[in-house]
């Protein structure tokens, strides 16, 4: 009778060196730079000149709705780089996508094609992030993170 010893595998050699390695790095920048958006717009969410342009667009109640929108995201993104409870950071993010997305990026109901364009353009990208944001909402935030989950 042969004893063999099994070989780790490919999942477990990933998680030690995800958890202890520069891959752990890799992901704390990633939450970072995924982030970093949120966190920067969001103070522009209290400027005249944005609620100005949101009403423009037909966003109902503007002064309030934007104001609101700007802490969503603002606390979605740090919550996501700080790697605090990332998985409620990323439904925020979620309930900020989605409004923004249908009622500031319509590329469908414009005529000029240049126009049209650009939307499409900001739609896609935000269809993009909330992709990532739904990967965030299942997986949590990972190593490297204030509080995993």
């Amino acid at each position: 009778m042969t004893a063999t010893i099994a070989a780790p595998t490919l999942q477990e050699r990933a998680s030690v060196k995800v958890g202890t390695g520069v891959l752990a790095y890799v992901g704390l920048l990633g939450r970072i730079f995924y982030s970093a958006i949120f966190i920067l717009s969001g103070p522009n969410h209290f400027k005249a000149a944005t609620i100005g342009y949101a009403a423009a667009q037909g966003v109902p109640l503007a002064s309030i709705a934007l104001p609101l929108s700007g802490i969503i995201a603002l606390l979605g993104g740090l919550s996501i780089a700080l790697g605090y409870r990332a998985k409620l950071g990323a439904w925020l993010i979620v309930l900020f996508l989605v409004p923004v997305s249908l009622m500031l990026h319509r590329f469908w109901g414009l005529n000029d094609p240049q126009a049209a364009g650009l939307q499409l353009a900001m739609f896609m990208k935000n269809v993009s992030m909330l992709g990532a944001a739904l990967m965030i909402a299942r997986v949590g935030s990972g190593p490297l993170s204030l509080r995993q989950d």
